[in-house]
């Protein structure tokens, strides 16, 4: 087929080829981008073929491959063998979920942060890391796992959370989002069913679609996940896996109580799931209480695998987590952790342990804790909603009217300079209480404070 034979024929994707510049892949994912956020994409569209695409643009077909690896590695769009790629259903929750889309006046509650005011605590460290003659033997590919000093380092720190392992179950991983992502490969199959709470954390669906896994959402109250409706959908079809963040469900913010966890125990121990925990808030959760509720891990070391970040505690550019397993699954793990990382930076990994080995853990520990004080009572002072189950959460939520889109609702107050997430973000079906989720540890108090007066007043618009 010639040159621009596909300049009349009816694509169901026409990007302007005058938009494009260098490196072209890039600047076609960004045209995908606005032409889903205009709404030109709708879900489920399928894309043109890479050959179509590339006759119509006069590129080379390798290029729009490109663009169409780097759109499925950033959920906007998935595959289906022998059908072709397509925009996917959660692609605008895609697009919208990183920072780099926000102007720069535009004060951010979507984005979960962890008060970045505290890295300046980190910096010592990185600067003596990079200065130890010890660093060189850092930059290998040895040790994918981590250190041994480093895992020693961990699993140390993991007890101070409730969770204990051997050595051998801790690997050192890019974030727990990383953590989820080796742990799916790992454990799962396409088609495996995932329960998860009705509300949950928006990344993990995209990851479980992306593995073309379907995810099963189950009710809750203020103590957590509902285990009789658990049970019920057990007996209903198989499911294979259950994802709990029990110290602080994002978004809701509840922290599962102690009985909660011995119900879903019974039930989880019963119907053989395994279970994934994704623990980044356990460092707050432990600290602010006298008797800290046992993990998962501890209460199911043989079907747990357990993630705790650092990206929340230490800092959220160093991207480090420590995923612990139990045995039976570690061939696996470690197999899905060749495959996707190669190795986790040891570099970033190091400068963690050192700051874990420090006083100045603790400090960052009592800090993050004020500042997560300090942002709840300013939330209290303007909303009076109650507070979740977790006392001390990293987000807060206000109910809005079902009857006005999502997009609506996030674009009003981007409008008025405040990015928020509209609670459909964070499950697969249309649900009855919708709310926007505001990030509290985002931004320095002061910033927070400004930001909570601007939604109190433009909050009323979007309530009944």
């Amino acid at each position: 087929m010639s040159i621009n034979s596909y300049e009349n024929y009816p694509l169901t994707w026409r990007p302007d080829k005058k938009k494009l510049h260098r490196p072209i892949y890039q600047s076609l994912i960004k045209q995908l981008e606005a032409d889903i956020l205009s709404n030109k994409l709708q879900k489920n569209t399928r894309l043109p073929s890479q050959r179509e695409l590339a006759d119509f643009l006069d590129i080379n077909f390798t290029t729009v491959g490109q663009a169409y690896k780097l759109g499925l590695e950033k959920g906007l769009l998935y595959t289906s063998i022998g059908s072709g790629t397509f925009v996917s259903p959660n692609a605008f929750t895609s697009i919208t979920i990183s920072s780099d889309q926000v102007p720069d006046h535009v004060i951010d509650f979507g984005l979960v942060s962890s008060f970045d005011e505290c890295n300046e605590m980190i910096t010592p460290f990185i600067q003596a890391v990079s200065q130890n003659h010890a660093t060189n033997g850092l930059l290998s590919y040895r040790e994918p796992l981590g250190t041994t000093y480093q895992l020693t380092i961990a699993k140390k720190w993991l007890e101070t959370q409730g969770v204990y392992a051997s050595r051998e179950q801790i690997a050192i991983v890019s974030g727990v989002q990383n953590g989820l992502a080796i742990t799916l490969a790992a454990l799962f199959s396409p088609g495996d069913r995932l329960a998860v709470d009705r509300y949950t954390y928006s990344n993990f669906i995209e990851l479980a679609q992306l593995y073309h896994m379907e995810i099963v959402p189950i009710d809750f109250d203020a103590e957590g996940m509902l285990p009789e409706l658990l049970e019920q959908e057990c007996r209903k079809k198989a499911i294979h896996g259950i994802f709990l963040m029990p110290s602080c469900n994002n978004p809701i913010g509840f922290q599962l109580s102690a009985k909660r966890r011995q119900q879903l125990k019974e039930v989880i121990t019963k119907q053989q799931l395994i279970v994934i925990e994704d623990d980044i808030h356990s460092f707050l959760t432990t600290y602010n209480q006298k008797t800290p509720i046992p993990s998962f891990q501890q209460l199911l070391p043989e079907q747990t695998i357990y993630l705790a970040g650092m990206t929340k505690f230490i800092c959220a550019g160093m991207r480090v987590a420590f995923l612990v397993f139990p045995d039976k699954y570690k061939q696996n793990i470690q197999q899905a952790i060749f495959n996707i990382n190669v190795k986790t930076s040891s570099l970033d990994a190091e400068i963690v342990t050192q700051i874990l080995c420090s006083e100045t853990a603790q400090d960052i520990l009592e800090t993050k804790s004020s500042y997560t004080k300090q942002a709840n009572e300013r939330f209290d002072t303007l909303f009076n909603v109650p507070r979740p189950t977790n006392p001390l959460p990293f987000y807060r939520n206000l109910p809005v009217r079902n009857d006005l889109s999502p997009k609506t609702i996030e674009q009003a107050f981007l409008n008025k300079g405040i990015r928020v997430y509209h609670s459909h973000r964070f499950t697969t079906q249309p649900q009855h209480d919708p709310f926007i989720r505001i990030a509290l540890s985002s931004n320095p108090l002061e910033v927070l404070t400004k930001g909570l007066e601007i939604v109190k007043k433009e909050i009323v618009y979007f309530q009944r």
